[in-house]
């Protein structure tokens, strides 16, 4: 059996002017004509001297007219793989990746977590449609491994897949195992995309990693205050709200919840570094 998306070796069963046809080695019966699935080989990438029941190893994929092909060429991702592919282009029916073969990868709007660009670079995982066509998907969850080597407080990097209201932020760390930064640990503007340092803070029994962005609290109260002074100075000096003010207004100025916000401030009152008025908070020189 031909296995579509995977790298394989199969054995070449006849030659022809423009090929070779190659079959499952496993299936090839000495002497005897082959009659079952094979797969062409195209001329320009059969090695010097090959022969009838000599083993190449090839990658198995569909080509512009939708036939079964074989190419020498390794691709950047083969069946159920994840990986980062650059978006050659964006047409009608969705973008087209660019993953090391002449015919280039579809990845179909349903499949996007968000609208991508040509250029960008974007995580997917392949996978085989309803029509039997390699396609690329970026809801990559199913295809993430859970047997990482972290351990919690571990710190790990990863790429955001997808966004949930309800859970959080989706990470795909080291592009490879299962990640997630629960609602509650999310800070700042954090999107689609975006490749995010965190912190392991529970291995779950499945072998999913729950991460923060935000380090331990008495190390984020300086990290934040420190943020609320850059964010002080670019209003020179003065923030036109203090401590009391709406939680989204502050989400909104300064990525915080309101708990945050007034944990930071508390810090840099106590540090005298700050004053706060009925409708402000000014920086003291």
């Amino acid at each position: 059996m031909i296995r579509l998306g995977e790298i394989q070796q199969l054995e070449v069963v006849k030659k022809v002017e423009f090929g070779v046809y190659l079959a499952d080695a496993d299936s090839v019966k000495a002497g005897m004509e082959y009659r079952g699935e094979k797969v062409l080989l195209p001329a320009k990438q059969v090695p010097d001297h090959t022969g009838i029941g000599d083993k190449i190893e090839i990658f198995a994929y569909k080509d512009s007219k939708d036939r079964l092909i074989a190419t020498t060429r390794r691709p950047k991702l083969t069946l159920g793989e994840v990986g980062e592919l650059r978006v050659a282009q964006v047409g009608k029916i969705g973008a087209f990746l660019d993953w090391g073969l002449e015919k280039e990868l579809l990845l179909p709007f349903k499949e996007q977590t968000k609208k991508v660009k040509e250029g960008e670079t974007v995580l997917a995982a392949v996978y085989i449609d309803k029509s039997s066509r390699l396609c690329a998907t970026m809801n990559v969850y199913q295809y993430l491994d859970r047997n990482s080597p972290y351990q919690k407080e571990d710190k790990v990097s990863g790429r955001v897949y997808q966004i949930s209201e309800e859970f959080g932020a989706f990470v795909a760390v080291d592009n490879r195992y299962s990640g997630l930064i629960p609602q509650k640990e999310l800070y700042g503007n954090v999107a689609i995309g975006d490749e995010v340092t965190a912190r392991v803070t529970e291995v779950k029994e499945d072998g999913k990693l729950d991460l923060s962005i935000r380090e331990k609290a008495y190390i984020q109260i300086g990290i934040d205050a420190e943020k609320v002074m850059e964010i002080m100075e670019s209003f020179d000096g003065v923030l036109p709200f203090n401590d009391k003010a709406r939680p989204e207004t502050i989400k909104r100025e300064t990525g915080m919840s309101k708990n945050e916000f007034k944990r930071a401030v508390g810090n840099l009152l106590k540090a005298g570094r700050i004053e706060i008025t009925q409708t402000c908070i000014r920086k003291i020189k």
